[in-house]
């Protein structure tokens, strides 16, 4: 049931967010939609209570699976609507400068962007090259080490971006099969309601069949969401690693701008 609650609560936010009409007329529509969520639940509450102790494992185990990964999916939704305009902002006030800002004054501006620690790690390692033994007004000695340098500090990114992902993976792959698990348990229930009955009839099999549908459908409950969101994340990691290989570049060539 809270499993429910919880996912009428997160669509009235998607809706009053997007469409505001739906929203009224789904989460606002008054004894329609009372009545009709009372119907859900009900139907739902007495399914459950006609599975055993097995399934209710079961089914507890996929409820804790699905909230996990909806807080991962929560989690990375608000990564991922920050790190864009952040990144925008940041190459903006990268681009508008003819030289090399300072790395502090480019986070400040742009925030917390992926790209802001590569510039740092860009930025230092040039400042150490400029400096120390070699004369002022140099080159720097190793234009390739800065690029390395950079390229460090991206995977450290990525992999800070991928954090949870695989749990996504996981649940998407394993909670159908926990599912099924409790699906092969319920047909086994209503088999066993057969031969006691001695004859074929819905009330020997109705438990056992109640018990195979709820946990099923609890298990693709849970994968789906899932799944969709790991692949949606994963294509939105690649898309920043792939905008850090061209900062990258596009540092690395400005430094050979500026000292050549």
């Amino acid at each position: 049931m809270v499993l429910i609650r919880l996912t009428m609560r997160i669509a009235c936010v998607t809706l009053k967010w997007g469409n505001r009409s739906h929203y009224d007329i789904i989460c606002l529509g008054g004894p329609i939609h009372s009545l009709s969520s009372l119907l859900i639940v009900g139907r739902l509450q007495a399914l459950i209570e006609q599975t055993g102790w097995v399934a209710k494992i079961v089914l507890g185990i996929l409820l804790f699976l699905s909230l996990f990964s909806w807080a991962i999916i929560l989690s990375k939704s608000r990564l991922f609507s920050r790190i864009d305009p952040q990144t925008r902002k940041f190459l903006q006030v990268f681009r508008a400068g003819r030289g090399l800002a300072d790395p502090r004054t480019l986070r400040a501006a742009a925030g917390a962007s992926p790209l802001a620690g590569l510039y740092e790690a860009g930025f230092r390692e040039l400042q150490g090259q400029l400096t120390g033994t070699n004369p002022p007004g140099t080159k720097p000695r190793n234009i390739n080490a800065i690029g390395v340098e950079m390229r460090l500090a991206a995977a450290e990114e990525v992999r800070a971006m991928e954090k949870w992902m695989s749990w996504l993976a996981t649940i998407g792959s394993v909670s159908p099969f926990i599912g099924l698990f409790g699906t092969v348990l319920g047909v086994m229930d209503a088999f066993e309601g057969l031969g006691d009955a001695g004859a074929a009839s819905l009330r020997a099999v109705a438990p056992g069949i109640a018990e195979a549908l709820i946990t099923t459908a609890a298990g693709l409950f849970a994968a789906i969401p899932a799944v969709i969101a790991y692949n949606q994340y994963l294509q939105s990691i690649r898309g920043q690693a792939t905008r850090m290989d061209n900062f990258t570049m596009e540092f690395v060539s400005k430094i050979e701008t500026l000292y050549s």
